[in-house]
């Protein structure tokens, strides 16, 4: 049996947090919000990041928001009728979300119509 020969393990230097990979690039943390600002509030598409994906990610999630709003305001969703998704998501694609209630009152404003009333909780389970 031979011994295992021992081999220099390679080292490299660790990088500061913030610093680049290289000329032109930014930080990830820079890098991660720009994303989000894309995916989230209609903001520019990011270097590096595959345009079509990212657009069909922020329509999803744009569509996502619509249907809570429509779960749990349903006055809210029939008093724009059928054409409720494509208002809200016209609202909504440079609106940044913040809570479901917050988009659901911002809308109605917008719409000219009152404040939804909060869901009810229910006290016990059926």
């Amino acid at each position: 049996m031979t011994e295992p020969t021992s081999v220099p393990r390679e080292t490299r230097p660790r990088r500061a947090a913030g610093n680049t990979d290289g000329p032109g690039t930014e930080p990830l943390a820079d890098q991660q919000a720009a994303l989000v600002r894309a995916l989230v509030a209609g903001g520019p598409i990011p270097a590096g990041f595959d345009a079509d994906a990212v657009t069909a990610t922020a329509h999803a999630l744009l569509h996502k928001r619509a249907r809570e709003i429509a779960h749990r305001y349903p006055l809210l969703a029939h008093a724009c009728g059928p054409a409720f998704t494509a208002e809200f998501l016209a609202w909504a694609r440079t609106r940044p979300k913040t809570t479901t209630a917050a988009d659901a009152a911002a809308f109605a404003e917008h719409r000219g119509l009152p404040a939804p009333k909060p869901p009810r909780r229910r006290l016990f389970r059926r």
